[in-house]
């Protein structure tokens, strides 16, 4: 019959499947429209009852982006955490270095000077003294960014504190002998007078003799505070004398000579409030020699 499929073409019928003529709904049997069974349903997993709830989480998973920017976040803090309490260290071990060398310098009393500058007033023994310190912090500038001619990370922490250490022992100096030169020389013995004068440094002052506030003899947590932000400023001045191919050798020796200068005519302008005549000076001891001395820069 024209139309009909022949016997070999026909499919063999599935068992249970509908044996039922192909005239339907749709003109197919059941079994070419696929099983009854519902299957797979396309509905929203949110809401279906039918489903196990979910353990262990009250929320959709956070998003893999979300969760690396959470942990970058973390490392960064940790990592600032770590830095900042390297810093902090490293800024006590020059603080404790600074104050373990300031009872080692050696200090020239005014008898002293007036022997190896004859013929000078206070100023102009000032001004000589004013000049040799800032020439040999400028050394010690131009030495450190000499050494720092190809910069090397891991060396850069030692060769500022090397610096910082150096030129905080000449200012020192400095500071102690024109005390001398201006006849306002600080009560109390070498290591009093060694804390009254890193308590002048770290502030940038004068010793005024008649205010006990500014002769502080002793090194409580203040000082060792306002010590460690001296060099914290020393070293952010300095960090220009790394830089390679000897700039750094240049750019040391003029900031070091500068900072001296200016630093000794912040203490000068102090001292000339209370100085005291040569003339009226009563008889001074003279001072003690330091065990061990340091080995300055001249």
């Amino acid at each position: 019959m024209t139309g009909s499929t022949p016997p070999w073409k026909r499919r063999s019928l599935r068992r249970g499947a509908d044996q039922g003529p192909s005239d339907g709904p749709h003109r197919a049997r059941d079994d070419e429209r696929g099983s009854a069974d519902p299957g797979a349903s396309l509905e929203p997993v949110a809401g279906r009852a039918d489903l196990p709830a979910t353990t262990g989480s009250t929320g959709p998973a956070a998003p893999v982006a979300r969760r690396r920017v959470a942990a970058i976040r973390d490392r960064a803090r940790e990592g600032a955490r770590k830095g900042g309490s390297r810093a902090r260290a490293g800024l006590a071990y020059l603080a404790d270095r600074i104050i373990e060398n300031a009872p080692r310098i050696p200090v020239r009393d005014l008898a002293t000077l007036r022997r190896q500058f004859p013929g000078l007033g206070p100023e102009e023994l000032a001004d000589k003294l004013v000049t040799g310190a800032a020439s040999a912090t400028a050394t010690v500038g131009a030495g450190i960014g000499a050494a720092a001619m190809l910069p090397v990370p891991p060396a850069m922490p030692t060769e500022l504190a090397a610096e910082i250490t150096g030129v905080a022992a000449i200012e020192l100096k400095l500071i102690a002998e024109l005390h001398e030169v201006y006849g306002v020389r600080p009560p109390g013995n070498l290591k009093e007078r060694s804390t009254a004068y890193l308590n002048s440094w770290s502030g940038e002052r004068g010793i005024d003799v008649k205010k006990p506030a500014t002769v502080s003899g002793a090194l409580n947590s203040q000082m060792k505070q306002q010590l460690r932000q001296q060099i914290m400023k020393r070293m952010i001045r300095d960090l220009p004398n790394l830089m390679p191919f000897l700039v750094g050798a240049a750019v040391g020796a003029v900031m070091n000579r500068r900072d001296t200068r200016k630093l000794a005519g912040r203490i000068r302008k102090d001292l000339r409030k209370v100085q005291v005549p040569w003339s009226d000076l009563p008889a001074l001891p003279a001072l003690e020699v330091p065990k061990n001395p340091l080995e300055l820069e001249k």
